[in-house]
């Protein structure tokens, strides 16, 4: 029989397994990234309010803290748009290789909000990471638009998950996540009505095939991948689950490359560019792990 923490690891690589499949529902669903995400948000919300009704989850919060999940609402919403718009605008190797700057972002973000020194090797770490997008975008130049697109969405990403740090320290994980959602909606619903085509009988026009996509992604993707990890992190700590995360992009261009071979074909300097990204990732987040050890051992 698996121990309880193994299942946990094994559910833990299932959900970052997850969060790399989203990729590839983008790539499958045929509308544009805002109405996607709007999609997406809106579905997600729902269920979210249904689990919050089934586990009697108070949502009970003061203004400002509404007002502060309302923002980092706007945010992941912004990092889902620029998301599935790298994948639009080039493919979903490009959209996940640009994600894994985030680290990068993540280093001078982190010591602005939490009020930390900067860690030397960070820095360092920025300046490869840079020669690898650089790599990348000479080789894939055509690609330019989805190279921006991804490393803005890394950005949104990277200050998304440090406020949501933050908020953790005080709210539960399923009362921030459904305050985030709703803002999301609201604010996707209002920048359709102003600058998009407005919510018309064509908006709502969608296929079976993206119904379904859609639905799985703000399901299985989204509302149980955010409900799932709070359980997972009472076995194992956040920041274990943050570190294993970083693998997402690993986990999504491999199924990418198996299911659409053709539009994944990228040339060598890509892979260089892609390998030397991930690999710093992977190498700051054993670094931080070692530091974390010692720090608790002495």
């Amino acid at each position: 029989m698996l121990s309880a923490k193994l299942k946990n690891y094994l559910h833990l690589h299932f959900l970052v397994f997850i969060a790399g499949f989203t990729a590839i529902l983008g790539e499958l669903i045929t509308i544009r990234a805002v109405s996607l995400v709007w999609y997406r948000m809106v579905i997600a919300s729902i269920l979210m309010l249904l689990y919050i009704k089934l586990a009697k989850v108070k949502l009970k919060a003061n203004p400002k803290a509404i007002f502060r999940f309302s923002v980092a609402g706007i945010i992941i919403a912004l990092h889902w748009i620029t998301f599935f718009g790298a994948i639009d605008e080039a493919n979903i190797s490009i959209a996940l290789a640009m994600f894994s700057t985030g680290a990068f972002f993540a280093s001078f973000i982190e010591p602005i909000i939490y009020k930390r020194p900067i860690i030397w090797y960070e820095i360092v770490f920025g300046i490869i990471v840079i020669i690898g997008v650089f790599i990348i975008t000479q080789s894939e130049f055509k690609y330019l638009t989805g190279i921006l697109l991804g490393i803005s969405s890394a950005f949104f990403s990277s200050l998304f998950a440090v406020l949501n740090g933050s908020f953790l320290k005080r709210h539960s994980a399923t009362v921030i996540s459904f305050y985030e959602f709703l803002s999301g909606v609201f604010f996707i619903s209002v920048y359709i009505l102003i600058f998009g085509e407005g919510f018309s009988l064509a908006f709502f026009d969608i296929s079976q095939s993206d119904f379904i996509y859609l639905f799985i992604l703000a399901s299985i993707c989204t509302a149980y991948a955010f409900i799932a990890s709070v359980y997972v992190m009472k076995i194992i700590s956040p920041f274990t689950v943050v570190l294993t995360y970083n693998l997402e992009p690993v986990y999504g261009i491999i199924l990418a490359i198996i299911l659409f071979p053709e539009k994944e074909k990228m040339s060598p300097s890509f892979y260089y560019g892609a390998i030397i990204i991930i690999s710093v990732v992977l190498l700051n987040a054993a670094l931080k792990y070692s530091r974390r050890i010692k720090r608790n051992s002495s």
